[in-house]
């Protein structure tokens, strides 16, 4: 499958995702507003989230996957699968062990990712209760990436890029019907989580078990390929996933300032949309592609295709970014501001929205640039430099909040992505790894001055509408449409008046990458 046509399975289901998780947190927004029950949520929410992103996103997609597709290369299918059999039984077993540790040590936990909220108890003890019926998910969930993992080595996307499709629908379901009988809606919202685990776990699972790929149930036995994965996995946790890691040191830090939790999350919420669409669907793609081209011995393939997913990324994200950072307070007010939600939450929410904005383009190139080290199986380097930016953002968010307060926070995550994605990026040019071409480095060029014009107009035009944007929910979707339009039309014709776009260059993305000039 072509990297064009992987990125678009993957990037259309994630996006199908992305519009139904705007629709629950339309929902969360108008039901919790930015408050208690908001903030003990998203806590509850964010800790297994942010195990799975760590742990079972970052370690397999970077980890498991390249040793994977290695085997089905060289050593042929049986081979490979006994592999992921013998790792899903090993990994079964943390799981569960690792679930039942951290909903016991809850309170501790809490204190440790939450210390603001043991000033109110209230707050401190739904928090631990929510997050005791939201930590299971972390097992399901763990499985789940063991299992997509799987099937993307075999070029099978669809399946797992429809998983987060069914996490959305079990939380909108949640909260049309658990809400009316469960203590609280934010309850109601954490059972939704874990039944949101179960769901996305039985979907692989069929899948897996069609395509004769799911592994069986055996006694778990650590091989020795096994522990070489397990002793990739924390390094590569840290090297691929530094975004989440300074995340949950902005919620450390966000829970002592009131309401600073809800105001980052509708805002990041936004922010994870191209990151999410764009970044995770190409590198997804990207590192499987990487691994064989790399295991075959073809370095100038692998280069190129890390040049055509830089330049998809920068032709798909550096336009959201021009948006975000002139329409973010229209986008928050027109997403949220309604029930609970007010004008005090949107002023709040779209700062913290263009801080995080400006981040946008090196987290897109932090998600290209770690197959490059990850399909060597390299995980030292980005490790070291991972560490370096977490400790600089601890220094950033400790300092711009005293100017600041939570935009200081979003400000210092986008800081430090920039700071990894440069180190990251000089260093495998150093190794001949990454190699900008001439096609790269003028199409960038390009889309920038395209991404510029078009922030130009839709400024312009909102400046003549804002008063729509004060009106009816019905007015304010309708003029929020308009600027969509007009944005996605004006950027369309500056990257063709542009050049930057061709019926050769859209043809070459279908392609095969050996067949390729």
């Amino acid at each position: 499958m072509s990297l064009l046509r992987a990125t678009a399975t993957i990037g259309g289901l994630t996006f199908v995702s992305r519009i139904l998780g705007f629709v629950r947190d339309v929902m969360i927004a108008a039901t919790l507003g930015a408050g208690v029950l908001s903030d003990a949520f998203f806590v509850a929410f964010k800790i297994p989230n942010f195990m799975r992103r760590l742990f079972a996103e970052g370690a397999f997609n970077v980890a498991f996957v390249p040793m994977f597709a290695g085997m089905v290369v060289s050593d042929g299918k049986s081979v490979a699968r006994q592999f992921a059999e013998e790792v899903y039984n090993v990994l079964l077993w943390i799981l569960i062990g690792v679930t039942i540790v951290f909903m016991l040590a809850m309170p501790w936990v809490m204190v440790a990712l939450a210390p603001g909220f043991d000033q109110d108890p209230a707050k401190f003890n739904l928090s631990v209760e929510l997050t005791r019926i939201t930590m299971p998910y972390i097992l399901f969930i763990s499985l789940v990436s063991l299992m997509g993992g799987i099937l993307n080595s075999f070029d099978k996307f669809a399946a797992v890029a429809a998983t987060p499709v069914i996490m959305n629908l079990c939380l909108i379901a949640a909260m049309l019907t658990l809400v009316h009988i469960s203590e609280t809606p934010a309850h109601a919202l954490a059972w939704g989580v874990l039944l949101s685990g179960v769901a996305q776990f039985l979907w692989l699972y069929w899948f897996c078990k069609k395509s004769d790929l799911m592994p069986g149930l055996k006694t778990p036995v650590i091989t020795a390929q096994v522990k070489k994965l397990l002793m990739l996995i924390l390094p590569v946790a840290f090297g691929s996933s530094v975004m989440q890691i300074n995340l949950m040191i902005d919620m450390m830090i966000a829970s002592t300032i009131p309401n600073a939790v809800s105001y980052l999350y509708y805002a990041d919420r936004l922010n994870e949309l191209p990151l999410g669409v764009i970044g995770i669907a190409i590198a997804t793609a990207l590192l499987p592609m990487m691994s064989r081209q790399i295991r075959e011995g073809k370095l100038d393939a692998a280069r190129h295709s890390q040049n055509r997913a830089m330049e998809l990324a920068m032709l798909l994200g550096l336009p959201a970014v021009a948006a975000f950072i002139v329409l973010a307070y229209p986008l928050i007010s027109v997403m949220f501001q309604r029930g609970a939600f007010g004008i005090t939450e949107t002023e709040a929410t779209y700062k913290a929205l263009i801080a995080y904005a400006f981040g946008i383009p090196a987290f897109l190139m932090i998600k290209i640039f770690a197959p490059g080290f990850f399909a060597n199986q390299d995980t030292k380097t980005p490790v070291k430099i991972a560490l370096v930016c977490m400790i600089l953002n601890v220094i950033f968010n400790l300092t711009l909040i005293q100017f600041f307060s939570h935009v200081g926070m979003a400000m210092s995550s986008s800081i430090t992505g920039w700071i990894n994605a440069l180190c990251m990026g000089y260093i495998l040019y150093r190794r001949d790894v990454f190699k900008p071409d001439a096609q790269l480095i003028f199409r960038t060029s390009r889309i920038v001055l395209a991404s510029i014009i078009m922030a130009v107009v839709v400024y312009l035009i909102y400046q003549q509408t804002a008063q729509h944007f004060l009106a009816s929910s019905l007015e304010r979707y309708l003029s929020m449409g308009l600027l969509v339009v007009a944005g996605v039309f004006v950027y369309g014709i500056s990257i063709l008046a542009l050049r930057v776009v061709n019926r050769d260059q859209i043809s070459s993305y279908f392609k095969r990458p050996g067949s390729i000039k």
